[in-house]
């Protein structure tokens, strides 16, 4: 696509790039390769070096109000709004995602939820181009989506991993889209649960027909003007999982044609929203069943790191939520070690209390801070409950208790012990790493 398309949209307009990590930049390279706003601005909360004099840097405390004053605010996400803004200065927010969705330079599937986005949105790749339609996959998991923008046309199908803060704003939907589940997470970047559904059911809220979109059956209704299938796992739907076979669409998948790598039967239920997304984009399933052995997981997700002395130690640094951590302990046949805690975002541990509560994992090593809630809640006297400073306590108290299998799958976000949950995941490793050469 020509970016000079874009030149409609900012011809003349007085532009704040609000948020300078990945998305900002691309926004400023783009931007400045246009060479058509009348004013060019970059806020961020900290301090601003820009090569071109002609840029206004604005940081500080006060950086979110100096947007107030520019034509478009161009936020990147992450960058918490909440009511930090007024209802003008908000009307004008426009973001990589929306801009994508408004122009559909390209065929576009969207895949959201709190959890499973990434592997899901993956998968739908993978299967595509198992089938030979041409996809690259953007968006969340690590490429904002107008970095390939020159790259789409009608030929392509990008399928776009999105995020809470990347559909907050969005007043466009994708023609194909996914929304798999919403727990409680995020909460400090919205004023209350409703207001973070929301955002994530703005994947659906904007399509138009024939566009289509399979979502689980509890989040209904789902606004949408396009078709809307159902989906589920242990309940029949249009698209659903019983744990064993596959139900797609009336037609039965059973477990002797699933082969996959992936572990846990939750991921069973993400399989078949990627079949769902890829037959709806014109993939063959049988092509993609053939093509699912290859598919080998990501990173930070129910990841073999290493086995030592008969203990496999498994990397699911991507677990911030409650329900996560349920399902990996599900997913193996014994796990007798878990590492849980993280950064307080004073989301409810309930549902995980219950379930340690039963005495499903004998070791439960708990951080800070987060931990220490989690703590309260467990009262099953079987449960051995440690208390660990930080990570490397953790992983040293875990070779000492366990006999099968650790696990750590945090329940929380990492922020304030590490930047993200992925140099979390890479210090685990490293730790376990250690214990092998020690060994």
């Amino acid at each position: 696509m020509n970016i000079e398309v874009l030149k409609s949209f900012f011809e003349g307009k007085r532009v704040v790039i609000l948020g300078f990590g990945r998305e900002g930049k691309v926004w400023l390279e783009l931007l400045q390769r246009l060479g058509c706003c009348a004013k060019l601005a970059v806020a961020d909360m900290n301090p601003l070096e820009l090569e071109d004099p002609e840029i206004e840097p604005i940081s500080g405390a006060n950086y979110l109000a100096e947007c107030e004053r520019f034509d478009i605010i161009l936020q990147s996400p992450g960058v918490i709004i909440k009511n930090r803004l007024s209802e003008q200065a908000k009307a004008k927010i426009l973001t990589q995602t929306e801009l994508l969705l408004r122009l559909r330079p390209c065929r576009i599937i969207g895949v959201t939820g709190t959890k499973g986005k990434s592997t899901t949105a993956s998968l739908v790749h993978h299967f595509l181009e198992a089938c030979g339609i041409p996809s690259m996959l953007i968006g969340n998991i690590g490429v904002p989506p107008l970095m390939r923008l020159e790259e789409m046309d009608e030929e392509m199908t990008a399928v776009v991993e999105l995020s809470c803060h990347q559909l907050e704003f969005v007043r466009h939907s994708p023609e194909i889209a996914l929304l798999l589940n919403i727990f409680p997470e995020h909460l400090d970047h919205y004023i209350n649960f409703d207001a973070y559904a929301n955002a994530k059911r703005n994947i659906a809220r904007f399509q138009e027909d024939p566009d289509v979109t399979v979502a689980n059956a509890d989040l209904f209704p789902v606004e949408t003007a396009g078709t809307l299938y159902s989906s589920a796992f242990g309940k029949p739907a249009d698209v659903w999982t019983d744990g064993s076979s596959i139900f797609l669409f009336g037609e039965e998948i059973p477990s002797g044609k699933i082969h996959t790598a992936l572990r846990g039967r939750h991921n069973l239920y993400n399989i078949a929203m990627a079949l769902a997304a890829a037959k709806s984009a014109g993939a063959d399933i049988g092509k993609c069943l053939e093509s699912l052995p290859d598919f080998k997981g990501l990173e930070h997700r129910l990841e073999h790191v290493a086995t030592i002395n008969g203990v496999e130690f498994i990397n699911d640094s991507i677990c911030t939520v409650p329900e996560a951590a349920i399902a990996a302990v599900n997913a193996f046949d014994c796990t007798d070690c878990i590492i849980l805690g993280g950064m307080d975002r004073g989301i409810s541990y309930d549902v995980l209390g219950d379930f340690l509560n039963k005495g499903v994992v004998e070791n439960v090593i708990l951080l800070p801070d987060s931990g220490a809630r989690i703590g309260k809640l467990i009262s099953c006297p079987d449960v051995n409950v440690i208390h660990a400073d930080n990570l490397e306590q953790a992983v040293s108290e875990a070779a000492k208790c366990a006999k099968k299998r650790v696990l750590l799958s945090p329940a929380s976000a990492s922020y304030g012990f590490y930047r993200n949950f992925e140099e979390r995941g890479r210090h685990f490793k490293q730790l376990v790493l250690q214990l092998t050469m020690d060994n």
